[in-house]
């Protein structure tokens, strides 16, 4: 199941991952400055609100929320947007066939073009994904990444491409990050890496 989107415009695009709404044990695994899960639920649903609009788009790259279907509903009643979710690990084991119509769509994978930029997104980083070598992103989640990492993926992400990005709430301030912001930070991880081979 897989989504191609072309020909969109970058200014009010966002994308997101790794939420992890009402999981009370991410705040631990993940090391989040957060007492419980209703003060992360509500730092998050802030963040996401004061930078996107109602009629915005969110791609969500996977691992929504914990719980059924009513705290679900919960949440989403109360995020602007229009949310797209490619699904996670555990959306697969949370994700009630009632919430799915609350999305744009929901797919596990989707192939965007941003202003002539192609795109593919996933729940987790590849090391070969289509296009690689010819200068398509990836955007992805289920890592984690943060400051001091320490997570099993941690070792394994050195290996990631200059046009990979990880998207996920504990990467980015816990806040949607937009199309623009990770266009600069693409183009800075290339930069560095061309310096990076010139130097060796």
């Amino acid at each position: 199941m897989e989504t191609i989107i072309r020909g969109l415009k970058g200014d009010r695009i966002f994308f997101t991952s790794d939420t992890h709404f009402n999981h009370s044990s991410i705040i631990r695994h993940c090391n989040r400055p957060f007492a419980n899960i209703e003060q992360m639920n509500e730092a998050l649903i802030e963040n996401w609100n004061r930078v996107v609009g109602k009629n915005d788009k969110v791609f969500h790259l996977g691992d929504f929320s914990f719980g059924g279907t009513a705290q679900w509903n919960k949440i989403l009643d109360q995020l602007n947007g229009k949310i797209y979710l490619i699904i996670g690990n555990h959306d697969i084991k949370n994700m009630r066939n009632a919430v799915i119509g609350r999305f744009e769509q929901v797919a596990f994978q989707m192939y965007l073009e941003i202003e002539k930029q192609e795109i593919v997104l996933n729940h987790h980083p590849f090391l070969c994904y289509g296009g690689s070598y010819n200068n398509v992103w990836q955007l992805f989640g289920h890592v984690h990444t943060r400051d001091n990492n320490t997570g099993l993926d941690a070792p394994r992400l050195s290996v990631l491409f200059p046009r990979q990005y990880d998207v996920g709430v504990d990467a980015n301030n816990f806040t949607p990050v937009s199309f623009k912001r990770i266009s600069d930070i693409i183009n800075q991880q290339i930069q560095q890496s061309n310096e990076d081979t010139i130097h060796e």
